[in-house]
């Protein structure tokens, strides 16, 4: 398998890539009252989500494991939704469209997640 298609499926490297990316395309933004809370809210969204996927991996218990899935969840989702304000601000922002699909791909990834954890029986 090459290193590409390995990246692709590590999870935990895919969150951190993203929320690089996410660093990347606010420092390309013009600071001003309208962008500096969008950039604050971005910033903080989408850098979280590798953070609390780390978090999970920690788990102590399927519970906390489940919790913890669900915050990279609901991170992804408030994410997409501060890059549709970023794009709606600038919309000749270049990595935006990149970001926005794969936002959209964690949103999805985190939900599959959920989904196959909490059918299976909670192991206490």
């Amino acid at each position: 398998m090459t290193e590409d298609k390995k990246r692709i499926y590590d999870l935990e490297e895919r969150t951190a890539i993203f929320g690089q990316n996410i660093i990347s395309l606010c420092k390309s933004v013009k600071v001003n009252n309208i962008s500096s809370p969008l950039i604050n809210q971005i910033i903080r969204s989408g850098t979280s989500i590798g953070a609390n996927y780390m978090e999970a991996n920690a788990a102590s218990s399927k519970k906390d494991f489940i919790n913890k899935i669900s915050i990279c969840k609901k991170e992804a989702q408030e994410t997409k939704h501060w890059l549709r304000m970023l794009d709606f601000y600038d919309n000749q922002l270049t990595l935006m469209r990149d970001l926005k699909q794969e936002c959209g791909e964690l949103v999805l990834i985190f939900g599959r997640i959920l989904s196959s954890s909490r059918s299976e029986k909670f192991e206490n």
